[in-house]
């Protein structure tokens, strides 16, 4: 008998979980706060999701790291701790080199070549995830990086000794490389950082720089076009697999529809913050020939440490898309 009550109350918790009549409920987590374009494609995706499944799915979203920190995300999905989790993919470039492919500088640095980028790289990606029991839904470029400061840089020389925000391991690197000082800061503790004097440079996209109000903390932005990074949504692998073939299916499609709408967002993004940097008294300056060689050549150097580190997985990649 009180095998069976047990058996009855672990019955009962399951299906609370579910909701009524096998109802999924997620929770989402997302890094970024509610004005940045990458979050508002995700509260979209899931209006799509919500709107097509019905009672069958629902999805909350818990944006700003409100309820996993940046770092945690894709650990959190992992686990189970969050069944669908957005992060920015370099972030796991200490995880595996491969994730990073999308920060090397320079590699990438229109849209048609991210986009290219993203092709070659996907399956890897996809690969790896899925290692760890998770399933990419799709994946959004953020604008390409610029340079923020208040000194004049019209060398890599005039970055030596600055502290630096770096926010993943191919940052950091190229830190180094200009002989600057790494520092890792999430984009909600930027303001912070630079009032405290934590950080005093960064770079990243005009995106960012116009949410996080750069223009209280620097007054240069560097158009240097480094690279184009992108974050990625994923779901837990077995959280998807639960769900029925109808509601997989819309899924599916609400998230080619995030990556189509999301790539045109980030387009009409770069030069629509980038004005806004203007706006706000910010000098938005095209960058010195020297330097952008002193960048380059750094770009060159993470190249090549990218295909040691790699291997032949990162040499079919920069093959393919080289092609």
């Amino acid at each position: 008998m009180k095998h069976r009550l047990k058996g009855f109350i672990l019955l009962a918790g399951l299906a609370m979980a579910m909701g009524p009549a096998g109802a999924a409920e997620w929770n989402m987590a997302t890094p970024y706060p509610d004005a940045t374009f990458h979050t508002q494609n995700v509260y979209e995706f899931v209006k799509d999701i919500e709107e097509a499944a019905g009672s069958d799915l629902s999805v909350t979203v818990h944006s700003a790291g409100s309820l996993v920190k940046h770092p945690q995300i894709k650990r959190a999905v992992q686990t189970g701790q969050v069944q669908m989790g957005e992060l920015f993919i370099s972030i796991l470039g200490n995880e595996n080199a491969i994730y990073a492919v999308d920060s090397i500088p320079f590699l990438a640095t229109s849209y048609e070549q991210a986009r290219e980028l993203w092709e070659a790289s996907r399956p890897h990606i996809e690969g790896l995830l899925e290692k760890d029991g998770v399933k990419l839904l799709y994946a959004v470029p953020w604008p390409a990086q610029g340079l923020y400061t208040s000194r004049a840089v019209d060398s890599v020389s005039d970055l030596e000794g600055l502290k630096f925000r770096a926010y993943n391991s191919a940052t950091s690197r190229l830190a180094e490389l200009a002989d600057m000082q790494p520092t890792q800061v999430e984009v909600p503790e930027l303001p912070q950082a630079f009032s405290t004097g934590i950080v005093e440079a960064m770079i990243t996209s005009p995106s960012t720089g116009a949410n996080s109000k750069a223009w209280d903390f620097v007054d240069r932005f560097y158009d240097i076009q480094a690279w184009i990074p992108k974050n990625m949504v994923v779901v837990k692998q077995s959280a998807f697999e639960a769900l029925d073939a109808k509601t997989q299916g819309i899924v599916m499609t609400a998230a080619r529809k995030a990556e189509s709408r999301g790539w045109e967002m980030s387009q009409e993004e770069a030069e629509a913050k980038k004005a806004v940097l203007r706006e706000n008294g910010m000098q938005v300056i095209e960058p010195s020939d020297e330097l952008m060689q002193g960048l380059r050549e750094i770009g060159e150097t993470m190249t090549r440490e990218w295909l040691e580190e790699t291997g032949k997985p990162g040499e079919d990649i920069i093959r393919t898309y080289r092609k």
